[in-house]
């Protein structure tokens, strides 16, 4: 082969993979079509469809570049710690009270952290979001770098969870996310923690309540929420020279943190509860908690501590003034 022989291939070459980059609808799209058609048996038209019908909105890589969660704990609280929120919970309590105690007995999780969690995530249902969640997971799958792998993959599941449930594709909204229903699913989480609580044969995260409430408590449950348990513990002292790294996921004991020179309250607990210290952003300060398991549990639903604390201190408070 002569060298314009050679130089003439690669030309076709390079300018039939730019056509093809240029018939694609997203950045990837190919690679994303071969992939979601593998893994989850989706109609290749069906996916190309979706692709060519998803948009790219701007206002969706603006509000996850800003989340609530990057703010210092003194911010993120007062958004949910309201007169309003808590009395809106507890007005949602009464309202469902025979349904949150099914749901509170059959999953072992206490009907104030149900109630806090739909009404940290959606305001008890009254917001679930207003981006089409094809247009959400697009955005965020071809164009967030930082996080495009998990959004791809989430839109995958979107596409085979309307399949399952009989959603409809093109119409469904949530957040900028791409969370869905009441309780705010990501559609891999749908798919395997959301469950029919009220016998339809569906799995509605809109419409049905049972359902809805009763996929958040199966969430907590399946990720070893752990029944009667505390979440936090209130910390009267912390050594100034402490130097010691402390995960959300309790990795040390009761025991170990006292012996750390951390005091606390430990409600009668066993020394070797698995436990941690969590720090925030307070006002006047740091402030310093007494991470139990539940917590932990709490930030598998949203890995923020910020969101974990939130959800703790409005169930309490919702407790308070149901009681």
């Amino acid at each position: 082969m002569t060298f314009k022989q050679r130089f003439l291939l690669v030309f076709v070459g390079c300018l039939a993979a730019v056509s093809s980059q240029a018939d694609e609808p997203h950045p990837g799209a190919s690679a994303f079509i071969e992939r979601v058609t593998a893994e989850h048996g989706l109609d290749v038209d069906l996916v190309r469809s979706v692709l060519a019908d998803a948009r790219y909105q701007q206002s969706i890589i603006d509000a996850i570049s800003r989340p609530a969660e990057a703010r210092p704990w003194y911010q993120y609280r007062p958004i949910f710690m309201t007169e309003p929120r808590i009395a809106g919970g507890v007005e949602f309590w009464r309202a469902n009270a025979d349904l949150l105690s099914a749901i509170s007995e059959r999953f072992g999780v206490p009907v104030e952290v149900i109630v806090a969690i739909v009404g940290v995530e959606t305001n008890y249902g009254m917001n679930t979001g207003s981006f089409r969640v094809i247009d959400a997971l697009a955005t965020l799958g071809f164009y967030f770098p930082r996080r495009a792998d998990f959004f791809a993959s989430e839109l995958g599941h979107f596409m085979a969870l309307a399949a399952e449930e009989d959603l409809p594709l093109f119409e469904v909204r949530g957040s900028y996310a791409g969370a869905m229903g009441i309780g705010q699913f990501i559609p891999s989480s749908y798919r395997a923690y959301a469950v029919d609580f009220d016998g339809s044969g569906r799995r509605d995260l809109w419409r049905s309540l049972p359902d809805a409430l009763g996929s958040v408590a199966n969430y907590l449950a399946v990720h070893r929420w752990e029944a009667g348990a505390p979440i936090v513990l209130p910390v009267e002292h912390v050594p100034g020279d402490l130097d010691e790294e402390f995960p959300v996921r309790p990795r040390h004991s009761l025991a170990e943190l006292n012996a750390l020179g951390i005091a606390f309250e430990s409600d009668d607990l066993a020394p070797e509860t698995a436990a941690t210290l969590i720090e925030l952003e307070g006002a006047e300060g740091p402030e310093f908690w007494i991470g139990l398991n539940n917590f932990y549990v709490i930030t598998r639903y949203n890995r923020s501590p910020l969101y974990a604390m939130a959800v703790t201190q409005l169930a309490e408070a919702i407790r308070e003034q149901a009681e």
